[in-house]
């Protein structure tokens, strides 16, 4: 087990759940700002308006990166803030803060990774256009997109262009978790195919402005397993590794729909409107690497009557896995049915724990798509308790460690991953969940109720992490 010379050590955030300064300098409204403020959408009625101001502490936190000898920081960009209309008018404070993140990271020789979307359109374009479900949205995308090719093209070498597309369409137009708050099968595969579009495109101009540069999409994935040896269980999984998986990074990488899912989806009526033109530019987009997001696969059997389920649970809600909803006829049903695997324990959240599926899935993606990989997510989010002043986090050190040593094992049975991004740097807020569910390995001094004093303590995790880096992997444990 060895990782590469100039392994891409790092971590990720993203703007929304870092930032703050939400109404700052310019800044418009994005569809998190206004969904937040739909009562009982996420815990507690949290919000990003301060999150944990990473806006006015950047340099602190990157210093903080550099103490830990980071190679790289994976960050996503605001689109309101740098088009408050979502369109039209740039406005210049915007870029002038990115750019100085840029160049603070590259003062203290960190790779910036920047990622153009992460979840939080520009409000306007919601109400404008609705969003993702018009070819509109795909127009104003490219031409933001070039904005920052063109500001920035030279400085950053890495590109994400969405991030989990099959998690935000999946809770945004199917199960009205996220914004913008639609639950409607056919409206979700509808938008879900506008984005394909829109990264298409993307990747297409990219390849002329940015001829240098390097980009892909960053996809939260994870490999199905069958309950059993059962050819029924097995045909169950090979269905849901399509259905969750192939459905989206096929699109990416051989700019074509999977047969299977479509024909399903066309027999239910919720399949998207694909036209010739359409096909021609999802031709145009084959990424030059693929970002992938893991935190564990999941498990199924063959489906049977019985109706599968999942209720909205904020410490147990899970994006990563489509195991059938509240709906009253669902892909899923036909398919698979979700279930526990025997063998994995879970986190405090509900999540399965599964490092050696790390390996498993690493492998799959490349065999069948044969791009470099980088690890854009992985983590653990637990509910981490200051007692001292200190943070003891061995939990979140065992699991990054179990994982990475599976990372340094893909690697080792020859699959080209150049880099690994812990979720996240520091604690922020996650989404719905709120401030209780912590991932970092720095410590934030802030609740669900109040910024507190927003005060920076090291974790535990933070020194082992710094010394991953500087052996490079060389202090990970087998066990």
């Amino acid at each position: 087990m060895k990782f590469p010379e100039h392994f891409l050590w790092g971590a990720a955030s993203a703007a929304y759940q870092v930032e703050g300064a939400y109404n700052t300098d310019g800044k418009g409204p994005s569809i998190w700002d206004e969904f937040s403020k739909i009562p009982g959408k996420t815990k507690h009625n949290t919000n990003g308006q301060i999150a944990v101001d990473f806006y006015h502490h950047y340099k602190e936190d990157i210093v903080l990166m550099a103490e830990m000898g980071l190679k790289a920081y994976r960050f996503s960009v605001s689109w309101s803030r740098i088009l408050p209309n979502g369109e039209g008018e740039v406005n210049q404070e915007g870029l002038d803060f990115y750019e100085k993140v840029i160049d603070e990271l590259q003062k203290h020789q960190i790779e910036p990774i920047l990622t153009l979307y992460h979840w939080d359109l520009p409000e306007v374009l919601q109400t404008k256009y609705g969003g993702w479900e018009s070819r509109h949205t795909i127009d104003a995308f490219v031409e933001y997109c070039r904005i920052l090719f063109d500001k920035f093209g030279t400085k950053v070498k890495y590109w994400i262009t969405f991030n989990e597309q099959n998690v935000f369409t999946s809770l945004g137009y199917r199960w009205a978790s996220h914004p913008p708050n639609v639950s409607d099968s056919k409206r979700m595969f509808q938008a879900n195919h506008i984005v394909n579009l829109a990264n298409a495109k993307a990747i297409q101009l990219f390849h002329q402005v940015v001829p240098q540069g390097k980009i892909g999409p960053s996809f939260g994935y994870g490999e199905v397993y069958p309950l059993t040896s059962s050819p029924a269980d097995v045909l169950a999984a090979v269905d849901a590794n399509q259905f969750n998986n192939d459905w989206w990074l096929d699109v990416y990488c051989r700019g074509e729909y999977l047969e299977r899912i479509m024909r399903l989806l066309k027999q239910m009526h919720i399949a998207p409107d694909v036209t010739i033109e359409d096909k021609k530019v999802l031709q145009t987009g084959k990424p030059d690497f693929l970002g992938i997001n893991y935190y564990h696969g999941g498990t199924v059997k063959a489906p049977d009557t019985e109706k599968v389920i999942t209720g909205k649970n904020f410490d147990k809600i899970d994006p990563y896995l489509m195991a059938g909803d509240a709906q009253s006829n669902t892909p899923e049903s036909q398919l698979f049915q979700s279930v526990e695997n025997p063998y994995l324990d879970k986190t405090n959240w509900g999540w399965e724990i599964d490092p050696i599926g790390f390996r498993i899935a690493l492998r799959q993606v490349y065999e069948k798509y044969r791009l470099p990989l980088i690890i854009t997510e992985n983590g653990l989010g637990a509910f981490d308790k200051l007692e001292g002043g200190q943070v003891d986090d061995q939990y979140r050190i065992d699991y990054l460690n179990d994982h990475l040593v599976q990372v340094g094992k893909a690697i080792s049975d020859g699959v080209p991953v150049f880099g690994f991004c812990a979720w996240s740097f520091t604690d922020l807020l996650s989404w719905i969940n709120g401030y209780d569910k912590r991932y970092g390995f720095v410590y934030i001094d802030r609740d669900d109720y109040s910024p507190k004093s927003l005060l920076r303590i090291k974790k535990k995790s933070f020194n082992w992490y710094q010394r991953i880096i500087e052996t490079n992997g060389g202090k990970l444990e087998v066990r």
